[in-house]
């Protein structure tokens, strides 16, 4: 199984997740690696991306709130509220960020599988 790294964007959901409370950020699912594995372990890696996938949506709705109050706070003038603001969509968007990244690799081990096994 190939690991992703996402070595940036760890470090960028570490450091704005101050913000975001009790929103725990999911881990990043091992991918098969396409050019040898089994259908089976395929879609092993399928369902593993289901799910990473919905548990990353409860985590963007987790940190929606936080991005609102921040935004709220912004609009209000409060001093400090504009670098809070910035962090929580910081936040949000490397949650997003993740999610692209695993649904690419997982599409490009969907396309070495397909070379390794034509029909």
């Amino acid at each position: 199984m190939k690991a992703i790294k996402y070595f940036s964007l760890a470090l960028a959901i570490g450091s704005t997740n101050a913000f975001a409370g009790d929103c725990v950020a999911p881990a990043a699912p091992e991918l098969p690696d396409g050019a040898s594995s089994s259908m089976e372990d395929m879609l092993a890696g399928q369902k593993a991306v289901k799910t990473f996938q919905t548990a990353n949506l409860e985590y963007m709705k987790c940190l929606e709130p936080a991005l609102a109050e921040a935004e709220a706070a912004v609009k209000a003038g409060e001093e400090g509220a504009a670098e809070a603001y910035q962090s929580a969509q910081d936040t949000y968007n490397a949650a997003v960020s993740a999610e692209e990244a695993v649904a690419g690799q997982f599409n490009t081990e969907i396309r070495e599988y397909k070379a390794a096994n034509p029909q």
